[in-house]
């Protein structure tokens, strides 16, 4: 390891331009081609799919499939931050060095809580053993070149929680991400983050911590919202960015065309840029899912371009997915724009205060958006609605029955 070479937190973030803007890691989601076009839409910091340590380490063809030779590049792919699962410190440190000299910080997840990670033993199924937690983080920060960083969830218990985060900044990490969310909340359980919670290790701990908050949202105006209220360095974004890359346009809230996209825009962009990038296996897999989400409040309307989406797979040719889906798209959202109408149509309309304390906004369906996820009762965490009530002094049931996981 050359010393020299690696920066502490808040030297790193300041060398990295300070991104206030961060797309999240997602398996099988933030790609090469998704992070250069949340780029173009105002993120500032991007992280990779969650990389499975030991798999990364031991197989070519893992490594193949998830990572190619412009990842990390300095002209299309930076900052970047790598991210691993991992519960063997030999194979983390392994991968990681594979990717150290094309990223500026490696990332351990320990946030994932999904059925995957419990069966393999990574992710926030190691919340309770936080001696192995420390280990791994020590390791990569006492034998990489580049800074190791961190991404946690929560413990119901706000000091479990705190004492959590130091263990994890003892051991090394120089960046904190915190998701104000219990392992518990996954899925249709994924009701509110805490950002009562990612405030209070914000304010109890040291205050040289570059320190990120992840969740809870939905659109640009909330970025400064989350940032003033947590007084966090930057404030990362998962599903709210995969159904609107547009989120990130913090600085251009009074643009529709920027902060709710067109769909077809953003499928031409993105397929273009898969396209350009076609080396990148990981990018082509991911696209058809990619165009399910972006075209997530179009596609009821339009059924047969729905259809036509769902026969394609990872070995369909680009010809098949733009002749398909991309110029249908094209061509239904050319001819709504040609109804006389179409002013009044396409309006953004905001709606009031909401108890948690943004605002929903009505949007037509040709543009991108955020996704709502129905829940049985306003969200499956009722330690955060409780507080929220007592707060706003209003009864739990005038709250919709809506939430949203980002």
């Amino acid at each position: 390891m050359n010393d020299s070479r690696k920066l502490k937190g808040r030297e790193l973030f300041e060398k990295i331009g300070k991104p206030t803007k961060i797309v999240a890691p997602m398996v099988d989601q933030s790609e090469l081609a998704w992070r250069i076009l949340s780029r173009k839409y105002g993120a500032t910091l991007a992280y990779t799919p969650m990389f499975h340590a030991k798999l990364f380490a031991t197989s070519p063809k893992y490594r193949k499939d998830m990572w190619c030779e412009m990842d990390g590049d300095p002209k299309i792919d930076r900052p970047l931050v790598v991210q691993f699962c991992a519960n063997d410190p030999e194979y983390l440190l392994e991968a990681a060095k594979l990717v150290q000299d094309k990223c500026d910080a490696v990332d351990l997840n320990l946030g994932c809580p999904q059925g995957i990670a419990k069966k393999g033993h990574y992710g926030s199924f190691l919340m309770d053993e936080w001696d192995l937690v420390h280990k791994l983080i020590r390791t990569l920060h006492e034998n990489l070149d580049v800074p190791v960083t961190a991404k946690i969830r929560i413990f119901p218990e706000k000091e479990k929680s705190l004492q959590y985060a130091r263990t994890v900044l003892d051991a090394g990490a120089q960046f904190l991400t915190v998701h104000g969310r219990l392992r518990e909340q996954k899925g249709q359980q994924s009701g509110l983050a805490d950002w009562e919670t990612i405030k209070y290790l914000r304010e109890n701990l040291p205050p040289d911590t570059v320190f990120f908050s992840n969740g809870n949202l939905l659109y640009p105006n909330d970025i400064s919202r989350c940032m003033d209220q947590i007084n966090c360095d930057a404030v990362m974004s998962a599903e709210g960015n995969l159904y609107n890359p547009g989120i990130f346009n913090a600085d251009n809230c009074q643009d529709k065309e920027k902060v709710f996209p067109r769909v077809d825009v953003i499928c031409r962009e993105y397929f273009e840029i898969v396209k350009c990038h076609e080396y990148s296996s990981a990018s082509r897999t991911a696209m058809k899912s990619h165009l399910f989400k972006i075209l997530r409040p179009f596609l009821p309307n339009h059924t047969d371009i729905r259809a036509s989406l769902a026969s394609l797979n990872a070995k369909s040719s680009f010809d098949d997915y733009e002749n398909t889906v991309v110029i249908p798209v094209e061509n239904v959202v050319k001819s709504i724009f040609q109804e006389k109408d179409i002013e009044e149509k396409d309006k953004v309309v905001k709606g009031g205060i909401e108890l948690w304390g943004g605002s929903y906004y009505t949007v037509p369906y040709w543009r991108c958006q955020p996704y709502f996820r129905p829940v049985n009762g306003v969200t499956a965490d009722k330690r955060v609605v409780e507080s929220l009530k007592r707060k706003a002094e209003v009864p739990l049931e005038s709250v919709r029955e809506k939430e949203v996981k980002v």
